[in-house]
């Protein structure tokens, strides 16, 4: 498969669905964690695909992938943040 840009890779694809589905959870929160935990949790979801986005226009193989693991680092940490929603 051909890439066109980084639009076009899976995870950058897979990383979209998370960050529409807490932006939609982060409205039901109590209004008092609106500084809270709901700006981080929705911020590091956007981050995401930040990272994979830049990454992708590195132009070194290391440089883009540090920024892939960024962005699973992230993941794994909205795990942890959800967490601490239930």
């Amino acid at each position: 498969m051909i890439y066109k840009g980084y639009k076009d890779l899976k995870y950058y694809i897979q990383g979209k669905l998370p960050r529409i589905f807490i932006s939609d959870l982060a409205k039901k929160f109590p209004p008092h964690e609106k500084y809270l935990l709901t700006a981080h949790i929705i911020d590091s979801s956007r981050s995401i695909t930040s990272n994979i986005a830049e990454g992708y226009g590195r132009f070194t193989y290391t440089d883009t992938r540090n920024f892939f693991y960024n962005s699973q680092r992230i993941r794994y940490r909205n795990n942890g943040a959800f967490g601490n929603c239930l």
